[in-house]
């Protein structure tokens, strides 16, 4: 195996000058190599790309040789000139010129590799997350992890220029309500006492502002022990921060700048401010969503003064339960949508939870209605005219209670659009959602229970309702969407102790609830605090798209699969005995063995 003895790398594969003459050294992958006999040619990648070396009759043999054994992902170091190269090559940036190699250097050698790494698309997933350290030499997944240090710097360069304060938080803290599972971490120290992973840094960016320090950021790393997705991970990382001094509209602008800036930056596309926004019920009313794509249309319409009118019982009986009926139109969507296609949106819409689903199929010169029967002479032209429906058309129809009328049109809108090929792949819409519902009814429990954390501060014109009227109460909280995704959540935060007693009460917290679980946050408010509030916003999901990823997985160095394991490294996985006692853990298998 050759050393780097005196040579030393002057450019990146990719970053090699396109004019002849000029002596280069370059490091890298053999991706590449074609052996013509008198003629080698080995194309050399790096992160930033890929170079050709050329070997020939004038090159000294000692080096000939060298290169005839060289092998796919051998690594090595490259001397030479840059010279023209004959058969141009317009799918990478250095196609023009190829490096006359003089010296060349094998400084490790490869094994056959379990998969062709350039060529990993169809090669299992298990395989390339078992061998991840391989898969991550593939362009697409470096350019991805490229994108997202070009977005973290991006972040903290607007952050930093804005005033923002970056200031890491605790990653062992106490365990407090957030929403979901923690991940515990027991103390040596402190027998039968655990640190709990940070869900968010809710709590601390909050005494950082009671605490005087204006405006905070983080790139903070946060733990949720929940099921995994293709856009969810039990590790994230949030762009966090919070801001005193403010109120919604503060925060909402310097987000807007900052996805600006982002957007032109690292993709040279240009993002209108200000972003548009819909109030919750709003978006829930017209995309049965509060995280809607508004890429396309098929909004939700709402047919319940028609359907008041007809003898369908299905529709009267959600009338008079006091829910609504309800609509969307795929246009152009009958030649996809044949009968038995409608019947899988069915068993989807009955696996949301809706009863059942209406449909009408207008393919042939008269529409196909499941309901027809139902409805008197004109009703339906009297429908398809309200909905604007046309020749071509499928009508999909819900009839329930609006919490599961609108999630349901809203899931399936999606599906169809996806199916039909109508969303625009190359458009970024982001829209605010603003104004939530603070609470939400539990019809198992029969009590008001909370949507946001118990720091969110209600509206102004609507704290006169918490005691009397829960329904009532809206959030000073806001969430970004991007074509459909949630990128971000934030809220102003109360900072008056008697309103956040009165809040803790309407949430049902006894008075040692809200000591063991917030006692040291409460406390700390009756030492005064300026108005606050914040948002974090998620940068893998952020990249992810901005990528144009389908997965978190691919904008993640090493991701976790949907049980949380991570395939490369085995974990998790069992520990010692001894550490486990030193611990003070015992396993519920060796308790039941006892």
């Amino acid at each position: 195996m050759d050393t780097m003895g005196n040579l030393r790398r002057t450019h990146y594969c990719a970053e090699v000058p396109l004019t002849s003459g000029a002596e280069v050294v370059v490091c890298g992958f053999v991706q590449k190599i074609r052996n013509l006999g008198n003629l080698i040619f080995i194309d050399l990648r790096d992160r930033t790309g890929i170079v050709q070396l050329s070997f020939n009759d004038s090159t000294d043999r000692a080096v000939f040789e060298k290169a005839e054994g060289v092998r796919s992902e051998y690594v090595l170091m490259a001397k030479g000139v840059i010279t023209p190269r004959e058969s141009v090559n317009k799918e990478i940036k250095t196609g023009t010129v190829e490096i006359m190699v003089s010296d060349l250097r094998v400084l490790s050698k490869a094994q056959t590799t379990p998969f062709e790494v350039t060529n990993s698309a169809k090669v299992n997933d298990e395989l390339k997350l078992k061998y991840r350290y391989l898969d991550l030499r593939n362009p697409y997944l470096q350019n991805n992890l490229i994108m997202r240090h070009n977005i973290a710097k991006a972040a903290r360069d607007y952050f930093y220029e804005n005033g923002f304060l970056e200031i890491e938080t605790p990653m062992m803290i106490r365990s407090t309500p957030e929403g979901a599972r923690d991940y515990l971490v027991p103390s040596r120290v402190h027998p039968g006492k655990f640190y709990a992973l940070p869900q968010s840094p809710q709590i601390y960016k909050q005494l950082l502002m009671i605490a005087g320090y204006d405006r905070y950021i983080q790139l903070a790393r946060c733990f949720r022990d929940e099921d995994l997705r293709a856009d969810r991970q039990p590790e994230f990382t949030q762009i966090d921060l919070e801001m005193s001094f403010v109120d919604v509209e503060d925060i909402l602008k310097i987000g807007e700048g900052f996805v600006q800036r982002l957007f032109k930056e690292v993709l040279g596309v240009d993002i209108s401010t200000p972003l548009p926004r819909l109030t919750y019920a709003d978006a829930m009313n017209r995309f049965g969503s509060d995280k809607p794509d508004t890429r396309f249309a098929m909004e939700i319409q709402d047919i319940s003064d028609f359907a008041a009118k007809t003898d369908f019982i299905v529709f009267k009986n959600a009338l008079e339960a006091g829910g609504s009926v309800r609509a969307i139109v795929a246009k152009n969507a009958a030649a996809t949508y044949t009968r038995k296609e409608i019947d899988k949106l069915t068993e989807h819409a009955k696996g949301i939870g809706a009863k059942g689903l209406a449909y009408i199929r207008w393919h042939d010169d008269e529409p196909n209605c499941s309901f027809a029967k139902f409805l008197k002479d004109g009703e339906l032209s009297e429908l398809l005219s309200v909905l604007s429906a046309e020749k071509g058309d499928v009508v999909l129809i819900v009839a329930d209670k609006n919490k599961v009328v609108l999630p349901t049109l809203g899931a399936l809108r999606l599906i169809v659009a996806k199916r039909l090929e109508i969303i625009p792949e190359d458009k970024f819409n982001f829209l605010w959602i603003t104004e939530f519902p603070f609470f939400e009814y539990d019809e198992e429990s029969g009590e008001w229970v909370a949507m946001h954390h118990p720091f969110t501060m209600p509206m102004d014109d609507c704290l006169e309702y918490l005691d009397t009227d829960p329904g009532k109460v809206r959030a000073k909280c806001y969430d970004l969407v991007l074509n459909g995704t949630e990128l971000s959540s934030g809220s102003i935060r109360i900072t008056d102790y008697e309103l956040q007693q009165k809040m803790f009460r309407a949430l049902g917290l006894t008075d040692e609830e809200i000591e063991a679980k917030f006692g040291f946050l409460v406390e700390a408010y009756r030492y005064a605090a300026p108005p606050h509030g914040g948002m974090g916003i998620g940068l893998d999901r952020l990249c992810m798209i901005m990528c144009k990823a389908d997965s978190l997985r691919d904008v993640l160095a090493f991701p976790k699969v949907q049980n949380a394991s991570e395939l490369m490294s085995a974990c998790p996985a069992e520990v010692d005995e001894a550490q486990l006692k030193e611990l003070h853990i015992a396993t519920v298998s060796e308790q039941a063995e006892e």
